[in-house]
């Protein structure tokens, strides 16, 4: 296998510029540019030299075989963060033999390979990389502390046993077997099937938590929406106008509310029109608003055809600066108040998340659950239909080791580590 490096800080001037090294050469390439070792996992100031030139003063850090990130002999350099310096030593290390510049994700996969990560803990890395918010920090770091491994892995024990039960029945068939498995085998698969449909319920919140919430801003035409989300936002995101109908699409502002991600929408005017680009805006409205997380009403003394409020939405009066009550986008009165509402209620809905985070990780829980459910329907019928149980049990089995990557990962793998930087 071939010894890849590449710089696993963000590019650009900085202070510090970490350059990452993995591979069976990784050492051997370290004690080229500085002569030899430290000691491992105790950083160490050293000259890196190369060629007899001088390329930089680094803290050296070396992991050993088994006992780094990867898995392999691994090496970080702490250089002084200049791009002329990171690129002297990169030049360095591509002219020794056996080393090349590492492929995106190249680092995480073969922690994955070597048996360092599950892909469950692959994915919430990527997550945690990527997280914007307090809530989407939490719960990547859950996914890739290994919670979701250790879940399946207790799951599949049980199911494992079940399935050891039934085929013992099998295998037995012809003799008198003392025990009947049954009850113990409903006990197994009931315990399991009650954790994975927990989690299924869950998921949908989890994936919003991870993806972030949508809030729709629903109201006739000039109620002050477009003003409401620009005060939101804290910025011009939407144009304003006194003219009803300036609104003709949906205009999304990304907002972190209570360490929640949430985009808020700001929808086209709700009214009956025979203007078809208006038209077109308001179906599109209607469309984005039902499927939202959450709506907010501004009442303004219109009816607003084609949708109502349910429970759990907010409604409250627009235009404050003009009425004295409710909430004004033009001189903020009561905004606070109207986001608190907001993050209250998305709370309440995120503390129902589950483990799994992503849609791939619920349709594998739902593929176990169907087959576990098909297998408990077979040993209801008795003993004639042990062998189809006993497969059912194993298809369940089989969707649980998908779910942490122990098969059927590979048409799985490029997609997920083309969204790593090259230096993780």
């Amino acid at each position: 296998m071939d010894t890849i490096y590449a710089l696993a800080s963000a590019r650009g001037k900085a202070g510090v510029a970490v350059l990452r090294l993995s591979g069976p050469a990784a050492h051997d390439a370290t004690v080229a540019l500085c002569g030899d070792l430290p000691a491992a996992r105790r950083a160490s100031l050293r000259r890196l030299v190369w060629n007899g030139v001088e390329l930089d003063q680094a803290l050296v850090l070396v992991f050993p075989d088994r006992e780094s990130f990867t898995g392999e002999p691994s090496v970080e350099l702490h250089l002084h963060g200049s791009l002329a310096v990171v690129q002297s030593v990169m030049r360095a290390l591509s002219g020794m033999a056996g080393l090349r510049l590492a492929e995106p994700g190249e680092f995480t996969r073969r922690a994955l390979e070597n048996g360092r990560l599950d892909l469950a803990q692959v994915e919430g890395l990527a997550d945690l990389i990527d997280a914007e918010t307090e809530a989407q920090r939490r719960q990547a770091l859950r996914v890739l502390s290994g919670a979701i491994g250790r879940r399946a892995e207790e799951w599949r024990a049980k199911l494992i046993r079940a399935a050891a039960l039934i085929e013992a029945t099998i295998d037995f068939a012809d003799e008198d077997v003392p025990v009947d498995v049954t009850p113990e085998v409903m006990d197994l698969t009931h315990d399991v099937l009650v954790d994975l449909r927990r989690e299924a319920a869950g998921s949908h919140v989890a994936e919003r938590i991870r993806d972030g919430f949508e809030v729709a801003i629903v109201g006739a035409p000039n109620a002050g929406k477009s003003t409401l989300l620009n005060a939101l936002a804290g910025r011009d995101a939407a144009i304003t106008s006194e003219f009803a109908g300036t609104t003709r699409d949906v205009i999304e502002v990304r907002m972190d509310i209570d360490g929640l991600a949430v985009t808020l929408l700001d929808t086209a005017g709700l009214r009956e029109t025979t203007d078809p680009v208006e038209r077109i805006g308001i179906e599109r409205a209607l469309e984005r608003a039902k499927a939202a997380d959450l709506r907010v009403f501004l009442e303004s003394g219109e009816d607003v055809p084609g949708i109502t409020p349910v429970q759990g939405d907010i409604t409250v009066s627009g235009k404050a600066d003009v009425t004295g009550r409710g909430v004004s986008g033009k001189t903020g009165q009561g905004v606070p108040e109207l986001i608190a509402a907001i993050g209250e209620r998305l709370l309440a809905h995120s503390a129902g998340a589950g483990l799994v985070t992503r849609e791939r990780h619920r349709l594998a829980i739902e593929r176990a659950i169907g087959a576990m459910e098909s297998a408990r329907v077979e040993i209801e019928k008795g003993a004639a239909r042990a062998e189809l149980a006993a497969a059912d049990l194993r298809i369940a089995i089989r969707a649980l080791e998908a779910l942490v990557g122990r098969v059927d990962v590979e048409n799985l793998l490029d997609e997920i580590f083309a969204s790593f930087c090259i230096g993780k």
